[in-house]
């Protein structure tokens, strides 16, 4: 009986986290952290910024609307033990610049203590991350 409440309750919290990662989100933000490659913080910027999140696709709207950055969406891990609260979505994905650039991208949305981060890591520039602390995160109607 043991082992048949475990594999429910597996089961279940599985079943929650994937009915989360399918869905499309949109995170606004108020700061964003410039940061090094160690992760130690260069430069905040206070600026509001929407972050939206398709199924295919990926719309990051910093303080200066002008900048716009479309990416798309390659691969994704999503693992939640407490929807949009405790957990981990990584998105592997490519973003092209105007200029026909292309730069590979990881995204990463944490849930911790009830604090939601997103962090931006760009492989062609190792030395430097970008972190957004998340004021609000909903599911796009």
């Amino acid at each position: 009986m043991k082992t048949f409440l475990f594999s429910f309750s597996l089961l279940f919290s599985t079943v929650l986290s994937f009915g989360q990662c399918d869905k499309e989100v949109k995170l606004t933000t108020s700061k964003t952290e410039y940061l090094d490659a160690a992760g130690v913080v260069q430069r905040t910027v206070e600026e509001q910024s929407t972050i939206d999140i398709g199924k295919t696709d990926v719309l990051i709207v910093p303080g200066n609307a002008d900048q716009k950055m479309i990416g798309t969406i390659q691969s994704t891990t999503c693992t939640w033990s407490v929807p949009y609260k405790e957990g981990k979505t990584v998105m592997k994905a490519l973003f092209k610049e105007p200029s026909g650039e292309e730069r590979h991208v990881t995204l990463t949305i944490e849930g911790k203590a009830d604090q939601l981060t997103f962090l931006m890591e760009i492989a062609e520039m190792p030395d430097r991350k970008i972190r957004v602390w998340v004021e609000e995160f909903g599911e796009k109607k």
